[in-house]
């Protein structure tokens, strides 16, 4: 009897198992958890089934290289382009500007700085210079424009540029000069085509701190009134063709001397020096020139 139980236990408890098992299907869930589903027991009414589940966090990705970022990055870089244009074609330092031999080319004077004191813009093709080039540029001191093709400058383009020291207008076109600011030191008009009804009378006579005036290689017949202040004066190479007693002195009073100046250039001229002694009495030295 024994042995029959024996084997009866055997046999019926795998089969038991087995049948179990094929009633319960085990589904993976995420993170190792399991589910075990009783397919036969689905439909039994009062049976609770309870699933555990890992609850899921908001996951926040953020786009480094969004489109709308890379907008944005490009409009103020092209935003910053836009307030300086001048300092992207030209060299701009403290209170100084230099455009020179600019490519593409440069026709005309450009936007400057507020606080700019100092011009270099040669070797362009710059042709006018108009009212409004530097009319809130108060701050100038130094304005070069040699080597352009510069043939009209309008007349007040530097009359109100009263802290403008030092003009150069070498190697233009000119045929008459605008007027000029009051506190000028220096004007250098070399190479250009000036004659004389192009230089207003009193151009000159008026500027008290005027030292250094260069006219040489110019179409010039005579030499206008010059200011006390003058220490070097160059007018070679131009037309000039008769000198006066009170070009240079005083022709009533024999004892006036004119201390300042130092150096007259006059040399090229269809003019002998020899001729008109009196014309230089007051100098302290002779003016540079043809005396035979």
């Amino acid at each position: 009897m024994d042995m029959r139980m024996l084997l009866f236990s055997l046999l019926i408890v795998p089969w038991t198992f087995c049948a179990t098992a094929r009633n319960q299907k085990t589904e993976p869930r995420n993170r190792g958890l399991f589910k075990v589903l009783d397919f036969e027991g689905l439909q039994t009414d009062g049976e609770v089934f309870m699933e555990a589940r890992i609850p899921k966090k908001d996951t926040v990705v953020l786009d480094y290289e969004s489109p709308g970022d890379e907008d944005d990055q490009n409009s103020a870089v092209e935003k910053k382009d836009a307030d300086l244009p001048t300092c992207l074609l030209c060299v701009c330092l403290t209170g100084s500007v230099y455009c020179e031999e600019v490519n593409p080319e440069m026709k005309s004077v450009p936007a400057l700085p507020k606080e700019t004191a100092y011009l270099y813009a040669r070797f362009n093709k710059i042709a006018k210079i108009t009212n409004k080039d530097f009319a809130d540029i108060a701050t100038l001191k130094r304005i070069d424009l040699t080597g352009n093709i510069i043939s009209e400058i309008e007349d007040g383009a530097f009359s109100k540029l009263d802290q403008l020291e030092e003009l150069t207008l070498a190697e233009n076109r000119l045929v008459r000069l605008p007027m000029l600011p009051p506190k000028l030191t220096s004007l250098n008009a070399n190479h250009n085509l000036l004659k004389t009804k192009g230089v207003k009378a009193n151009a000159f006579k008026k500027l008290r701190k005027l030292a250094y005036l260069y006219l040489g290689d110019n179409e010039l017949e005579a030499i206008p009134p010059l200011p006390e202040s003058l220490r070097v004066v160059h007018l070679h190479n131009n037309n000039i063709t008769t000198l006066t007693d009170e070009t240079f002195c005083k022709g009533n009073d024999t004892h006036y001397i004119r201390y300042n100046m130092q150096e007259v250039r006059l040399d090229g001229n269809p003019l002998v020096l020899a001729q008109h002694p009196n014309s230089f009495i007051c100098l302290r030295a002779l003016p540079i020139g043809h005396y035979k």
